[in-house]
């Protein structure tokens, strides 16, 4: 299982029970609570709220080992362990990096950037782009790769999809993002008669597939040899990285992902000090990347970023103001009408996978009026995902889901390209492998089908 509950240490305060958007928790007040693994859609909200845990202080050495060991966490980790926790996948990450025989790349999310630097004292929300590319590349991978590249070739494609549903009847409208994939597993589950309004697009982590193919070509690097790790702040994507289908690149597109505090636990295990790093670049050009791929680590990021490309490739003019303020903020669901030459584009977006429930009712019924809806399942969109750095006070939340919101904001207004079709690493793998957005080689890269519900990593 990729969430998981310890009865042994939980107490029954039901605390992740009310967080869990799909009231998958279940077990009385005061006795150890369980997973329905057929409702959960592995948020890791859950891992995120719970307080319960046992320690060295308050446990003893013996039973804090136990547990550590029962986790596969590495030895050098002294925290709390708490009740509901994720799986931990950092012995494969270590087995690919000590073999000389294996090639290894690894991935970035855009919130890891400003999450990261938490676990190592900084401030909520620091900006941590250089050091967090110094800390992986000083880990030992051969290719520091980033996922705000894959997330600018996301809305090439999502965004030339969209453009064809509206103007050729390509597709059912509205079209649903597919980024997140516990959103999408929802779908699937719930709503599987509306999986054709979902985008074909996988997402910026699967869109990975191209490191094992143009990034092997690039280097001149055996494909059978790569071994892919994606750094998140989602413990979904191991889900995601692990579906039958995501092997497009004729392997595992994706071998393993971790989450920002893994990573976080790997560069502590290597003695790293993270704060004494000085700045490094990804590697080039999978690692070049705009604001635009950045802002989709916030809620309404995916939304701007597809409108910031969408605007100008229907009107060929320069949009009139980069900044798209209608669709930012964090309410539940919130639309906005934005002119698009001739064209008035209703959109809507949805945090908090609760939410989307009424949005998915309205469209059954018919009252939907709008043309591209982004969801993504966390409170503010991937910043506060339930891989990030744990929160150990519940007033720390708002002020951390604020503080890593901005962050990603100031790095997409301090980045030199904001917009992902200027992205010139974007250009040339067009130009030389994908030929065009949407055509015949993207479909078989890039773009992916959908299941009804059947979970079957859990079974």
């Amino acid at each position: 299982m990729i969430i998981n509950i310890d009865k042994e240490i939980c107490t029954g305060c039901r605390e992740c029970a009310e967080v869990c958007p799909v009231s998958a928790i279940e077990g009385e007040p005061g006795k150890g609570q369980e997973i329905n693994y057929d409702k959960c859609v592995m948020c890791g909200q859950c891992v995120q709220k719970c307080k319960s845990y046992v320690s060295i202080v308050d446990h003893g050495v013996k039973a804090y080992e136990r547990k550590r060991q029962e986790r596969n966490l590495p030895a050098s980790i002294k925290e709390p362990l708490f009740a509901a926790y994720n799986n931990c996948n950092l012995d494969k990450v270590k087995a690919a990096l000590a073999d000389p025989d294996v090639i290894t790349m690894v991935q970035c999310a855009p919130a890891v950037r400003v999450g990261i630097a938490e676990d190592f004292g900084a401030e909520l929300g620091t900006v941590a782009a250089g050091k967090l590319a110094a800390a992986l590349h000083k880990i030992g991978f051969d290719r520091v790769y980033d996922t705000n590249f894959t997330a600018d070739l996301t809305i090439m494609e999502e965004g030339t999809e969209l453009i064809k549903r509206i103007t050729e009847g390509a597709g059912k409208l509205p079209m649903f993002t597919s980024c997140c994939p516990a959103w999408v597993t929802f779908l699937e589950r719930n709503y599987p008669d509306q999986k054709d309004h979902l985008s074909t697009c996988k997402s910026p982590q699967q869109m990975g597939a191209i490191f094992k193919t143009y990034g092997a070509k690039l280097d001149n690097y055996d494909p059978a040899k790569i071994f892919t790790v994606s750094v998140m702040p989602c413990t979904c994507k191991e889900f995601e990285c692990n579906r039958e289908e995501m092997n497009s690149s004729g392997y595992q597109d994706i071998d393993v992902a971790i989450t920002t505090r893994e990573l976080a636990y790997l560069i502590k295990d290597m003695d790293i000090d993270f704060n004494a790093l000085a700045d490094e670049d990804f590697d080039q050009p999978l690692g070049e990347y705009t604001g635009a791929g950045t802002i989709f680590g916030v809620t309404g990021g995916v939304m701007e970023a597809a409108i910031r490309t969408g605007y100008e490739l229907i009107t060929g003019k320069p949009i009139p103001d980069i900044d798209v303020s209608a669709v930012r903020g964090s309410n539940a669901f919130r639309t906005a009408t934005l002119k698009v030459g001739d064209l008035d584009l209703k959109v809507g977006i949805v945090t908090g996978l609760a939410n989307v429930i009424p949005v998915m009712e309205d469209l059954k019924a018919g009252k939907l009026d709008l043309h591209f809806i982004e969801v993504m399942t966390c409170p503010v969109g991937c910043v506060s995902g339930g891989g990030q750095p744990k929160l150990l006070l519940d007033s720390e939340k708002e002020a951390a889901y604020e503080s890593r919101t901005k962050g990603i904001y100031t790095h997409d207004a301090e980045l030199p390209i904001r917009k992902s079709h200027e992205n010139p690493a974007i250009t040339k793998i067009y130009e030389e492998y994908l030929l065009s957005p949407n055509g015949k080689e993207s479909h078989h890269m890039l773009h992916t089908h959908y299941g009804t519900g059947e979970n079957s990593f859990q079974k």
